[in-house]
């Protein structure tokens, strides 16, 4: 058995994340969302009542980071301090909208929310605000976690936040996103692990997660941000990098600041090559199902590096059937690459204390492994699997200060959804609420937010990056 770069979910096309991307970090879109973005498409759909989705603000290193003021909205202490973090990031910060101003961001502070009346007042000045967010606005939450200790208004208040931000997500339009930050108890509002989360919310970074929730589980790291090289001076592994969404995660890592080796089965040795000459890393050919994979991983990193801090289990592979007709062939080798190769290397990478120190475990899991897909069982188990590794591996990385969360990819633009008959690949791209697939660099995005030195405080995330696809949470 032999695992392969891509999945069918995740797989996409070799071409550099960069040969898309325009000016302001704008990508181009597929063919209808650019038809009916301007002119003629764009007043045909209005009358016939088309989907009309936009094109989406990405990343962009030196763009600024939402286009607009940010309003603050909420009372007390932790409102006054995320507002003056905003202000430390030179962004324009108001307290209360002011009517037919465009803003680029609504931000919601109810950490200090006691009962469900307390939700009136900011929902309200939401609401009446919503009219005037420019195109690809971000409206974000902060609140805090739901105990079974908390008094039933309190838990009752508390979980309305999430109903609220998941149904306002599917309201928004123009590239607009709702999302939510969750405080653990005892977690100020402006701690660097909130307001890191908070940054990549606001952030093209963030451009295809939608109607999704980050847990801050920590105050996180005080050192000063370097926010357009987070990873400057880290060693970085990826697996599955020949091509598709691993050479855009190996391409982003490395824009960050990373040095990253990249990681792939021998039969993909050109490729990989191509990919680490590209970024200035270095290549291991590997196959992952190698019970010494993680061994050898650790002895490359070491040996060329003297140090590893981030690595990405992103390779995988499909063999679907109707359970019905499922095979032992197929069932094991899904398992084997997709969920056992990581936890085996997991336990490698946990018992060598340089890396365990302070270290980053990122996996690639699926909206299968969320809400299945019909003949996939044995790859949606795989991908639910490594949901309950990364919640299971967090406490044993957090002794030690490292971190481990998932990103959850959705329908994302590749080969292999290129050769989906139109009217199937069509109706797929259209059912998420930004009514469009995402592209590999997203994935990557969220994977290199993961990866920051201000995430630390971040932990144990299952993050969706679909577009708040209208099936599964």
């Amino acid at each position: 058995m032999t695992p392969q770069s891509t999945t069918s979910h995740n797989k996409s096309s070799n071409n550099s994340a960069s040969s898309n991307r325009a000016a302001g970090g704008r990508e181009k879109a597929d063919k209808y969302t650019e038809f009916v973005s301007a002119g003629i498409g764009r007043d045909l759909a209005k009358r016939l009542g088309l989907p009309q989705p936009a094109i989406l603000r990405r990343y962009s290193p030196h763009a600024p980071l939402v286009e607009g003021p940010i309003v603050v909205l909420g009372h007390g202490a932790g409102a006054d301090a995320v507002a003056k973090v905003l202000l430390d990031w030179h962004q324009d910060v108001r307290r209360h909208a002011t009517p037919k101003e465009k803003l680029g961001a609504i931000v919601v502070v109810l950490d200090d929310l006691a009962n469900p009346g307390g939700l009136s007042e900011p929902m309200l000045a939401i609401g009446a605000a919503l009219r005037d967010l420019n195109k690809n606005a971000r409206v974000v939450s902060i609140s805090r976690e739901v105990s079974v200790a908390d008094a039933p208004e309190v838990a009752a208040a508390r979980n309305a936040v999430d109903g609220i931000v998941r149904s306002l997500a599917k309201e928004l339009r123009a590239g607009a996103t709702a999302n939510g930050i969750v405080l653990q108890n005892g977690i100020p509002a402006g701690s660097p692990s909130a307001m890191a989360a908070l940054r990549f919310f606001l952030s093209g970074r963030s451009a295809f997660v939608d109607g999704q929730f980050l847990t801050a589980a920590s105050e996180g790291s005080r050192q000063a941000p370097h926010w357009d090289k987070p990873l400057e001076g880290n060693v970085a592994v990826v697996t599955g990098a020949a091509r598709g969404i691993g050479a855009a995660i190996a391409r982003t890592l490395a824009r960050d600041g990373a040095t990253v080796v990249a990681v792939d089965i021998p039969a993909a040795g050109d490729h990989l090559a191509a990919v680490a000459n590209e970024i200035h890393g270095t290549s291991l050919q590997l196959d992952i199902t190698d019970p010494e994979a993680g061994s050898r991983i650790l002895e490359h990193a070491m040996s060329r590096f003297g140090r590893l801090d981030i690595v990405v289990h992103n390779a995988g592979i499909t063999r679907d059937k109707l359970l019905a007709n499922m095979d032992a062939a197929r069932w094991d080798s899904v398992v084997a690459v997709n969920l056992e190769a990581q936890l085996r290397m997991n336990k490698a990478l946990l018992a060598n204390e340089s890396f365990a120190s302070n270290g980053r475990i990122i996996s690639v899991s699926s909206t299968s492994g969320i809400a299945g897909n019909r003949g996939q069982s044995n790859y949606a188990a795989s991908k639910a699997g490594i949901i309950g590794m990364v919640r299971s591996t967090a406490p044993l990385m957090a002794a030690s200060g490292g971190t481990v969360n998932a990103v959850a990819p959705g329908f994302i633009e590749t080969d292999m959804t290129a050769k989906i008959p139109f009217a199937t690949r069509e109706v797929a791209r259209r059912l998420n609420s930004l009514q469009q697939g995402g592209k590999p660099r997203d994935v990557a995005e969220t994977i290199a937010f993961f990866a920051q030195p201000q995430a630390a405080g971040v932990t144990a995330n299952i993050l969706r990056v679909c577009g708040q696809n209208l099936v599964g949470q």
